[in-house]
């Protein structure tokens, strides 16, 4: 017996749901992954201020709803069309994480500053502090074709027009959650005064981290 227009219309609003469940899950799983994003984010609470760490938070949710969108634009098929703007996309990438990670190993044996003067610190060092969450997940091209691949395998062929459009609003969601979890976890008192105690191993491990990643990024350019 054929389906009726409103039994169709439900089978396809749950495959809808069905589908946004499952890119929930595969993106939950590879954003809680260890990566240069949870590095900058762990070590801008623990080194700044919890408000700082929440404003990266923000940039990462960000920068992760940008790739959301470039990915149902098709940005997987454009990287492979234009192989040369791929191995533009990670030296650029890659040369910003090893020059991140540095600028960490440099500053590894400066004190923090005192807790009354970052206090006074003018508001735009939480747009400075979102701007680096935002760059450093944008800095790396493999996290968009992550997200292309995701939709590409998940999103049936029929998905409806609207919930494309909720999918950049989800993955902020995502992003941004987990990493304001991360933030506020490290910015506690007892995270802080362990960092205070040991800043120059852990910024030098986090900068050795970061500078790392983007060398292997840069090398591996070649390879798309």
């Amino acid at each position: 017996m054929p389906l009726g227009t409103g039994a169709e219309w439900k089978l396809s609003m749950n495959d809808t749901w069905l589908a946004l469940l499952a890119i929930c899950g595969a993106l939950s799983i590879g954003v809680i992954s260890p990566g240069p994003s949870f590095v900058m984010v762990a070590r801008t609470a623990v080194a700044a201020s919890r408000g700082d760490g929440l404003a990266a938070a923000l940039g990462m949710g960000a920068g992760g709803a940008l790739f959301a969108i470039l990915a149902l634009a098709g940005l997987r098929i454009v990287l492979m069309a234009v192989p040369w703007l791929y191995v533009a996309l990670k030296f650029g990438g890659g040369a910003w994480l090893a020059y991140l990670g540095w600028r960490i190993w440099r500053n590894a044996c400066k004190p923090l500053a005192a807790a009354d003067e970052e206090m006074k610190r003018p508001p735009r060092a939480l747009s400075r502090s979102f701007c680096l969450g935002f760059v450093t997940q944008v800095s790396n091209p493999k996290t968009a074709l992550v997200y292309t691949s995701v939709f590409a395998a998940l999103l049936p062929v029929s998905f409806p027009i609207g919930a494309a459009l909720l999918l950049p609003a989800v993955v902020f969601v995502i992003e941004a959650g987990w990493y304001a979890l991360v933030a506020v976890a490290l910015s506690s008192p007892a995270p802080r005064a362990a960092y205070v105690r040991s800043k120059r191993w852990i910024d030098r491990a986090a900068g050795g981290v970061l500078a790392a990643l983007g060398i292997k990024l840069v090398a591996s350019a070649g390879a798309i």
